[in-house]
């Protein structure tokens, strides 16, 4: 029998699915099939010893960065919070659908959170009253709730999560904005360290609030998003608010096609009128367009009611037109800037072009006409179509830009006073010097009361764990970085081979000890057979795999394995140490 001191698989709850695979697997179904995780409702999963390995190291990690690169402070906030803070904030009627929500038994209101601006705001307006209090970095790893109304992708879009909150506390826009770029750094380290090739892309801040944000993407097909890279200058930007260059594409008047939307509230159709087919000037290029090009994000600033579920907008507004309750009041027309200007000035008034569907009543006509024309009040051009790939760079001269779908791993948003004006979190200026101009009171000598300027900066573990399993699983198996699997390194033997895999896995630990502290072994003592075990150790994914085989009982020599590097090596045990230390620097 082995010691119990070394760290054996048969002491691992592992329920594995055999090897049997019916049809394409994707990474969610080797984790299960793995043993790391099972699904307990929709959108919410039990995490099995495996998977509580990983979830453990990416927590590690990123506590590790949070304090030592930011000085931040640990805390854990209650799941609780109360609908009152949300209704101060302001946020409340905009969330409310993805919210889940109780009563206690005196009829108070309560939800659990999916994110803790109010909260922590509140703790520190209750606490913090000083500027000598600040900068104040407050972070938490915690469990959060969101009503999605259809999760999928396994970990990916879940109703329950593990996320990592970063909320930092400054005096002034300068200092909030300084932490904020710290925050960013600490963040491209924490990708590093996993070796993950995450994009930075500038982003929307959506309900969140404040006017700066960045999402940290991880490119992938099995992506949600879409990011807009160029490849000349450091444009990084997601899709929601990426612009392009319009100017050297135009369109004939026979080439125009119409988009139908509709506002969630019925009153208003909305027809976006674009270019089904443009041609570059510059490069003669030709360009096809239909509906399904219609850029969402770009429409929405004009038309902030747009209802993007619906598919077909003539259904619901030709009964928004009908009987005693119609809700029909207005026609929104939009034109792309690459329309001729004859279409879009003979348009406004136009009876031939088809600006009301088929379905609906002539008596619709007599409704309110709103055109835009094809620029924005700032001057820019009306650019209704998504991005492709070739489009022209809007930041730089010569770029050209690329189209990436990718997994959102984390955000980063500075806040401003977004939640400490309306929460009164507030802070005491010192009086300014006899040098200082006086402070807006007009008293000489007495302080200022100021709200602090906030920033909140997250990751999804469970993101993180769901995204990298679909980025690096191959057909054996999952296949995880070092920094994050659930063991760097399994030793696989016969069963007749204990003694000398005990040998083996100290000679190991013996040689890198304390040089790497991601060093993580364990022997596979499972009775079963070897074929069976390296199976299996493929499709848990760890990273080093040592082989007691064929080699060792002939020269004690060991075969190394490693999927991701394509590296398959027999190494003599004396030097097996230095082999696989070198290996994790590299994974």
């Amino acid at each position: 029998m082995l010691p119990r001191s070394i760290p054996r698989l048969s002491k691992v709850w592992i329920p594995s699915g055999g090897f049997a695979v019916p049809g394409v697997e994707d990474a969610h179904s080797k984790l299960v099939r793995a043993g790391f995780l099972r699904q307990s409702h929709a959108g919410i999963f039990h995490m099995l010893p495996l998977g509580k390995r990983v979830q453990d190291k990416v927590e590690r990690l990123v506590a590790k960065h949070m304090e030592e690169s930011l000085a931040a402070s640990r805390v854990s906030l209650s799941s609780i919070s109360s609908e009152a803070l949300w209704e101060r904030s302001g946020r409340l009627p905009n969330i409310a659908p993805e919210l889940f929500r109780f009563p206690d038994r005196k009829g108070s209101a309560y939800l659990l959170s999916p994110t803790h601006e109010e909260e922590i705001t509140y703790l520190v307006a209750q606490t913090v009253r000083s500027y000598k209090d600040l900068p104040l970095r407050l972070y938490q790893i915690t469990r959060k709730f969101r009503d999605e109304l259809r999760p999928r992708h396994g970990l990916l879009r879940g109703r329950e999560f593990i996320m990592k909150d970063l909320y930092t506390f400054d005096t002034d826009l300068t200092s909030a904005l300084d932490t904020y770029e710290k925050v960013r750094a600490a963040y491209s380290r924490i990708f590093n360290d996993m070796k993950l090739p995450v994009l930075a892309a500038k982003a929307s801040s959506g309900d969140m609030g404040g006017d700066l944000s960045h999402e940290y993407h991880l490119p992938s097909p099995f992506g949600e998003d879409n990011i807009i890279t160029c490849g000349s200058c450091d444009y990084i930007i997601n899709e929601e608010i990426a612009t392009t260059k319009v100017a050297h594409e135009i369109c004939q008047a026979d080439h125009v096609g119409v988009w139908r939307a509709i506002t969630k509230d019925r009153s208003t159709l909305v027809n976006v009128w674009y270019p089904t087919r443009t041609i570059r000037t510059n490069t003669g290029q030709v360009r096809e367009y239909t509906n399904s090009d219609i850029n969402i994000y770009a429409i929405k600033p004009l038309v902030p009611d747009l209802d993007a579920s619906v598919s077909d907008a003539t259904e619901f507004w030709a009964a928004a037109t009908e009987g005693p309750d119609a809700t029909a009041k207005q026609l929104v027309n939009l034109f792309d800037s690459r329309l001729p200007p004859s279409f879009s000035d003979s348009s406004k008034g136009s009876a031939s072009l088809p600006m009301w569907p088929d379905t609906v009543k002539s008596g619709a006509s007599t409704l309110h006409v709103q055109c835009h024309g094809s620029s924005t009040n700032g001057g820019k051009p009306l650019n209704f179509l998504r991005i492709r790939k070739g489009d022209n760079c809007p930041q730089c001269s010569s770029g050209t830009l690329n189209v990436q779908k990718a997994m959102e791993l984390g955000h980063t948003f500075h806040l401003g006073t977004r939640y400490s004006q309306p929460l009164g979190a507030k802070i005491s200026l010192p009086p300014p010097s006899s040098s200082e101009a006086k402070p807006s009171t007009g008293d000489s000598g007495t302080s200022k009361t100021v709200s602090m300027q906030m920033g909140c900066h997250g990751i999804g573990i469970s993101r993180v764990i769901g995204a990298v399993a679909e980025h690096l699983a191959d057909d054996k198996g999952l296949n995880w970085p070092v920094a994050i699997a659930p063991y760097t390194c399994i030793v696989v033997f016969a069963e007749d081979n204990y003694d000398d895999a005990v040998e083996v896995y100290k000679r190991i630990l013996n040689g890198i000890g304390d040089q790497d502290e991601r060093l993580d072994i364990i022997l596979d003592d499972r009775q079963k057979s070897l074929p069976w075990k390296l199976k299996d150790a493929d499709l848990i994914g760890a990273p080093v795999i040592v082989v007691l085989g064929r080699e060792w009982r002939i020269a004690r020599r060991v075969e190394v394995q490693c999927r991701r590097l394509n590296i398959n090596e027999v190494i003599d045990v004396n030097n097996l140490p230095s082999f696989i230390a070198e290996l994790h620097l590299r994974l």
